[in-house]
C-alpha cells in the first residue's frame, strides 16, 4: 500500500491497494511459480497453458521444469497400454532434459510449447519427429535430437524429476506446481481456464495447498481433455 502526498494540515491517506502488490508474497517479492511437466502428459499441457493465462494477469515469475512419467512409473504396476505410451515418450524426455540442462529454462519453455502444440493440439504422436521439429522451432541445435537414445542426460532428468516430486510424494503425477515453498499435485483440468477464471482457480488452489493439513480434493473425471 502506498501513501499519497497531502496538504500539511491533513493526515496522509492510503491509496487503493495495488493489484500487482497484492499478488506478491509477504516479503514483497514476486512469487515464483514452478510448473513441473512431462511433454507427453495432456493434463500437464492444460495446466501449463492455464499458468500462462495467470502470468498475463498476475505478477508472478513462471518457470516450466521437467519431470518424467517414465521415472515416476518405472517400478509401478500400470496397464500395458500406458506402459507402452510412456516408454515411447522416453526419448523426447531425454531431449527435453538436454535442452533444460544446456540451454536453460527459457529454451526449455520454448521447446516444451513447440512440442506440446504438436503432441496435444495436433495429436502428433511421432515423438522423434515432434522433437526434431520442436528443436528447430525453438532455435535449438538439431543434434540434441541424438540424445533420445543416449543416457547422457539421464542423471539431469532424474534430478529435475526428483526436485519436482520430492515435496509431494510419488503417489501423484503431473502436473505438479510449486509456489513459494508450497507444492501440490494438480489441479487436474480438462479445459484451459481463461481470463478471471484462470486467476480465481489459481488463488483457490494455492489457498488450499497452503493449509498444511489439506491433502486431497477429488471427483471422478467424466470427460477427456480439450486443448482449445
Amino acid at each position: 500500500m502506498t501513501i499519497t502526498d497531502v496538504a500539511p494540515t491533513a493526515p496522509a491517506q492510503p491509496t487503493a491497494p495495488d493489484e500487482a502488490a497484492e499478488a506478491r508474497g509477504s516479503s514483497g517479492t514476486i512469487p515464483v511459480v514452478d510448473v513441473y511437466v512431462d511433454p507427453a502428459c495432456p493434463f500437464a499441457w492444460i495446466t501449463s497453458r492455464w499458468a500462462l493465462e495467470v502470468e498475463q494477469r498476475r505478477d508472478v515469475r513462471l518457470t516450466f521444469k521437467l519431470m518424467s512419467l517414465y521415472l515416476l512409473n518405472r517400478d509401478k504396476d500400470i496397464p500395458a497400454d500406458y506402459r507402452t505410451r510412456i516408454e515411447a515418450s522416453r526419448g523426447i524426455g531425454r531431449i527435453a532434459a538436454a535442452v533444460q540442462t544446456e540451454h536453460g529454462p527459457e529454451a526449455f519453455s520454448a521447446f516444451y510449447t513447440a512440442a506440446g502444440t504438436r503432441i496435444h493440439n495436433r495429436q502428433d504422436k511421432d515423438f522423434d519427429a515432434v522433437a526434431r521439429a520442436a528443436l528447430a522451432e525453438a532455435g535449438l541445435p538439431a543434434e540434441l535430437a541424438d540424445v533420445a537414445t543416449s543416457d547422457a542426460y539421464d542423471e539431469a532428468l532424474a534430478a529435475s524429476h526428483q526436485a519436482g516430486m520430492a515435496p509431494v510424494g510419488d503417489e501423484v503425477g503431473t502436473p505438479t506446481i510449486h509456489v513459494e515453498g508450497v507444492a501440490f499435485f494438480g489441479p487436474v483440468l480438462t479445459r484451459i481456464p481463461r481470463g478471471e477464471d484462470a486467476v480465481a482457480i489459481f488463488d483457490a488452489a494455492v489457498a488450499l495447498a497452503s493449509y498444511p493439513h489439506f491433502f486431497e480434493l477429488k471427483r471422478s473425471r467424466t470427460e477427456r481433455p480439450d486443448f482449445g
